[in-house]
């Protein structure tokens, strides 16, 4: 299939050339650098002046709205990096567990597999520097094991069983970003894919996990955009290919300096029509609203959680003379029906809008769907079965569900907070890892057959001791479901892989667990298509 390759990124057009040129200064650029020549030449101190006018452009951008922003050299490569789909590194993940760096899992290819390093194995050296035992934050550490393709970094390693410290020289390649953290089959027609970002290669990812799936019998789809934060609008467009009709209309943009720019579906509905829900909530942003705004309009499919975060401001980024940037807000996003996206806000004042998912709380709309109240001015129509949906910010689900904080006690929240429950599934599964994968080979059995047993327990509170979290009984007997089965799902992802995490966590998610049973159920799932059985936007 021919796809239109358009790079707009992060709600942001990317742009070539320099089109700063094409301005003369204005009256307020002169005074702006006459400013900074008097500073430098009159000021009592030394002065920064690259400093100087980095705050300048900061304070400008940010008097506009939140998302127009000033981006350093450092910042334009950390932006750009997760969405390029690679980088050149080791191949492994890990986490910083009391100050060690503990190997979560090695990447099949890539470098450190080739070598023999190992999920389990403590990195203690980096090119003869100590970095077990010494205060280094995980960006530290990064910066030390990556590095560009084809040069050498040595470690030394120590792994359960051997005495000695193991040296490894690791050669440096390409190590590939995924943005598909689970796809598996949830039930014999049902399959279940979770991206967590829109990058360039996440297209191509997604119709890879969506041809195993449909190998393995899948005729209906749960896609998880839950905490997906958004990405590459060209992605989205190419997913949300995967299930309309050509030529339908995906998302438009519009400001007051840009015409009307539309994107339209090229594909077709790969899913011949399956059942489709689309699983939302507060953190699905940006390109994750266009796919969900656009499947909803179009009554493609079931949109299932929690309105989402309400980002749907175009940026264009604009490359400056020295390598750094800014991200200029130059449209705004609209779905097929002319729904704008972005949530409200008042010019650039960062602090209200960061406060908005705590309004939303405050005010219960987190916890149950009378609490939320639109106009009629926010009342849209679908294209196809003529049923109301809502504006205003965000896409509002068409089937509300509400936060559970009924496991969510205080001590939950220090325990996961702080690490325990990670340490102590890494422990259980570094003591136990041979035995384990010999007593459970795939996640299949593990998931029906390995039970956590009270012997954990006095593992938490030791831990949970050392961080100084006080313990509760009565906060621990309600959190306990839960902090088993994140033991278990913790285990899992560092026996296996991400997508056995899921396959156990998820049900403890009610998200997830909405979506099974609508998905599962041919009458509620059309009823919704149709505008019956929502629990939104009734009584209003």
């Amino acid at each position: 299939m021919l796809k239109r390759i358009i790079p707009i990124v992060l709600g942001t057009l990317f742009l070539t050339g320099c089109v700063y040129a094409q301005f003369r200064p204005s009256p307020e650029g002169v005074k702006l650098e006459r400013t900074l020549q008097l500073i430098q030449g009159l000021y009592v101190d030394d002065v920064d002046a690259s400093g100087l006018t980095e705050a300048a452009i900061r304070g400008m951008l940010k008097e506009l709205d939140p998302h127009s922003t000033y981006l350093n050299k450092e910042e334009v490569k950390a932006m750009n990096e997760p969405l390029q789909g690679n980088f050149d590194g080791i191949g492994i993940s890990f986490n910083m567990l009391t100050d060690t760096l503990y190997v979560m899992e090695v990447i099949s290819g890539g470098p450190s597999q080739k070598v023999g390093i190992m999920p389990g194995d403590k990195i203690i050296y980096v090119n003869d520097t100590l970095i077990a035992g010494v205060k280094k934050n995980n960006q530290d550490v990064v910066s030390m094991l990556r590095g560009p393709k084809g040069t050498e970094v040595n470690v030394k390693v120590l792994r359960r069983g051997v005495p000695e410290l193991m040296p490894f020289r690791i050669v440096r390649d390409r190590i590939p970003i995924t943005s598909i953290d689970a796809s598996y089959m949830v039930a014999d027609d049902i399959g279940y894919i979770r991206l967590s970002r829109f990058g360039i290669t996440s297209g191509d990812e997604f119709r890879q996990a969506e041809q195993e799936l449909r190998a393995q019998g899948m005729d209906h789809l749960i896609l998880d955009l839950t905490d997906n934060g958004g990405g590459i609008l060209q992605t989205a467009n190419d997913i949300v290919d995967e299930f309309l009709g050509d030529g339908k209309l995906i998302v438009y943009t519009e400001g007051k300096n840009q015409p009307r720019y539309t994107m339209n579906a090229t594909g077709d509905d790969e899913l011949k029509g399956g059942k489709l829900v689309i699983l939302v909530n507060e953190a699905s942003a940006s390109a994750s609203e266009i796919l969900a705004g656009a499947i909803q309009d179009w009554d493609r499919g079931v949109i299932v959680g929690r309105r989402t975060f309400g980002k749907g401001l175009v940026q264009r980024q604009l490359p400056l003379p020295d390598g750094t940037m800014i991200r200029l807000t130059v449209a705004r996003y609209y779905t097929p029906t002319g729904r704008s996206i972005q949530k409200p806000y008042e010019n650039g004042d960062q602090d209200a809008y960061n406060m908005d998912f705590v309004n939303r709380y405050n005010h219960g709309e987190l916890f149950q769907a009378d609490s939320i109240h639109f106009p009629d001015s926010l009342k849209y129509t679908t294209l196809v079965n003529k049923r109301t949906v809502y504006g205003g910010g965000g896409i509002m689900p068409d089937y509300f569900v509400p936060i559970d904080t009924t496991a969510g006690t205080v001590l939950h929240g220090r325990l996961n907070g702080l690490g325990v429950i990670n340490k102590v599934a890494i422990a259980e599964v570094d003591n136990h890892r041979r035995e384990l994968l010999q007593k459970y080979p795939d996640i299949n059995k593990f998931k029906a057959e390995y039970m956590i047993t009270e012997g954990v327990i006095p593992k938490l509170m030791k831990l949970a001791s050392e961080e100084n979290i006080e313990w509760d009984e009565e906060q621990f007997a309600s959190s306990r479901p839960l902090i088993f089965k994140q033991l278990k799902a913790l285990m899992a992802r560092d026996l296996y892989d991400s997508s056995a995490f899921f396959r156990i966590i998820n049900e403890e998610n009610d998200i997830f667990m909405e979506g099974m049973k609508i998905i599962s159920d041919d009458n509620r799932y059309q009823g919704l298509l149709e505008g019956v059985g929502s629990n939104v936007g009734q009584n209003r």
